[in-house]
């Protein structure tokens, strides 16, 4: 239910998506809303709900191994080998509501510490669903010399700047001494079988003063896009790394393979699109 401001609060949408079974696990500290299961199966109650003016997740470095152009998909666990993880969360504005179609761009370390920088092994993005909500299936990241155990994150909500960041693991060693390191950014993390699940719940500094309804792409008989001057940038048109379109006159060279909608019109998404 919304609040009686017209907020749908977080604590509301993870009632609604746990009454169908599909609440993914959420982080702790900070803007958190974890949900666990005590010993005898039972749930525990929902933390405290977000509030109008939450703070926005921080921002951290990239670090030396950011590559663009990485494949669309949420799982990379066939990668290479080491342990499962699977780590879920939202997106939330500044309001509370989750925000759809947000591109966030997952890399990290294999299991023995190692980035792979000829391609694009433990690379990958994806966009939160309708309901602001992400999932990524992998493995936990190795050691990288003199960091702790780490995630890689960029984030750009539909016409927004874009967000770089970090997840990290609670309980390892090296958070004591790895300078860059934040408990702001500690995953709530526990074990179900052979699997590790993380969760995180990121919060944009995006305004939402009114409920908006989500963006829904729209069909096209376009063809795709082709070499400017023929090729005028659409809602709805399948985009690939490397195809090129026009968008008020001006050229562009899509940056990363997504489907377009409205809101993400090349000037308005660095991460997507570059001026060419």
């Amino acid at each position: 239910m919304p609040t009686p401001d017209g907020m749908i609060s977080r604590k509301t949408v993870l009632k609604a998506a746990a009454a169908l079974g599909a609440a993914p696990l959420l982080v702790g500290g900070g803007v958190a809303l974890a949900r666990d299961r005590i010993g005898n199966g039972e749930p525990l109650g929902f933390t405290p709900e977000c509030h109008d003016g939450d703070a926005p997740t921080i921002e951290q470095t990239e670090g030396p191994y950011f590559k663009p152009n990485s494949p669309l998909r949420s799982s990379m666990v066939n990668d290479g080998p080491g342990t499962h993880l699977v780590v879920s969360g939202y997106v939330f504005g500044r309001a509370c509501r989750p925000i759809s179609g947000v591109l966030l761009d997952f890399w990290q370390a294999d299991d023995g510490g190692n980035y792979d920088n000829s391609g694009y092994t433990f690379r990958g993005h994806q966009f939160t669903d309708a309901n602001g909500a992400f999932k990524l299936d992998t493995i936990v990241p190795g050691l990288y010399p003199g960091r702790t155990r780490h995630i890689h994150v960029k984030l750009q909500a539909p016409g927004r700047p874009v967000v770089t960041t970090q997840l990290y693991f609670p309980g390892e060693p090296r958070n004591s001494t790895d300078a860059i390191y934040d408990a702001r950014l500690l995953m709530n993390v526990r074990q179900n079988g052979q699997t590790r699940e993380g969760s995180f719940d990121f919060v944009l500094n995006v305004p939402q003063t009114t409920p908006s309804p989500t963006p829904t792409p729209t069909a096209t008989s376009t063809g795709g896009p082709t070499t400017p001057p023929g090729g005028t940038w659409a809602p709805g048109t399948s985009y690939n790394a490397g195809d090129r379109v026009t968008y008020s006159g001006v050229s562009y060279t899509c940056l990363q393979a997504h489907t377009a909608m409205v809101g993400w019109e090349p000037p308005n998404v660095p991460a997507l699109w570059q001026r060419s």
